[in-house]
C-alpha cells in the first residue's frame, strides 16, 4: 500500500501578512486531515504574552530567536501538519534555509500583489497593530511595497509558490493539493 505524502509531510505557508496563511492553512489541515498551528499563536502561548506585548517588552529581536527555536522545534517534530508562519518568519535566523533543508517540509509562498494585498488589509488595518497607525490607503501602499522589497527574495525562496490574486481559499487550497499529489 502506498503512503499518503501528507501523513508525513510538514507544510508551511508562508507570505505576506494579510495573504491568508492562517485561513488557508486551517482549510487545508481539515482536507488532509493534518493538525493545524499557527506559529504567532505558538510563541504567544509559550511566552505568555501576545506577540505585540512581546515586541513591545522584550524588542524584535528577542522575538525573532524565540521564533526561530520555535519553528525548529515544530519543524523536527515527527508528525505532520500544517503551519501557518508570521510574515517574517522566513527573512529572519536563516529560516527559510532552515525549511529548504529539511526533506518532510514542503514550503508554499501565498503571493499576493500589492494591490491586492492593500484592498484586503485596508479594511483590518485597525485590527492590525503593525499598520493601524497608518493613515491613508497611500501610506500603507508605501509601507507593503517597502516590506515586500526586503522580504520577497526569501518568499520566493519557498518550494512553491501559488500566485493567489483573484482566487478563493477553496481554490488555493485545491492547488496546494495539486502540487502534494
Amino acid at each position: 500500500m502506498q503512503e499518503n505524502k501528507t501523513d508525513i509531510t510538514k507544510i508551511v505557508l508562508i507570505g505576506y501578512m494579510g495573504s491568508g496563511k492562517s485561513t488557508v492553512g486551517k482549510a487545508l489541515a481539515s482536507e488532509l486531515n493534518l493538525a493545524f498551528k499557527d506559529l504567532d499563536k505558538l510563541i504567544e502561548e509559550e511566552q505568555g504574552l501576545p506577540i505585540t506585548e512581546l515586541f513591545g517588552t522584550r524588542g524584535e529581536i528577542y522575538f525573532r530567536k524565540v521564533e526561530a527555536e520555535l519553528l525548529r522545534s515544530e519543524l523536527l517534530n515527527d508528525k505532520g501538519f500544517v503551519l501557518a508562519s508570521g510574515g517574517g518568519t522566513p527573512c529572519y535566523a536563516a529560516n527559510m534555509d532552515f525549511m529548504n533543508s529539511n526533506d518532510g517540509v514542503r514550503a508554499f509562498y501565498l503571493k499576493h500583489s500589492l494591490e491586492n494585498l492593500v484592498d484586503r488589509l485596508m479594511p483590518e488595518k485597525d485590527h492590525r497593530p503593525v499598520i493601524a497607525h497608518l493613515s491613508s490607503r497611500e501610506e500603507l501602499d508605501d509601507f507593503i511595497r517597502k516590506h515586500l522589497f526586503e522580504r520577497t527574495f526569501y518568499y520566493n525562496q519557498a518550494n512553491h509558490i501559488i500566485d493567489c490574486d483573484g482566487l478563493t481559499v477553496d481554490q488555493i487550497v485545491q492547488r496546494i493539493k495539486e502540487v502534494l499529489n
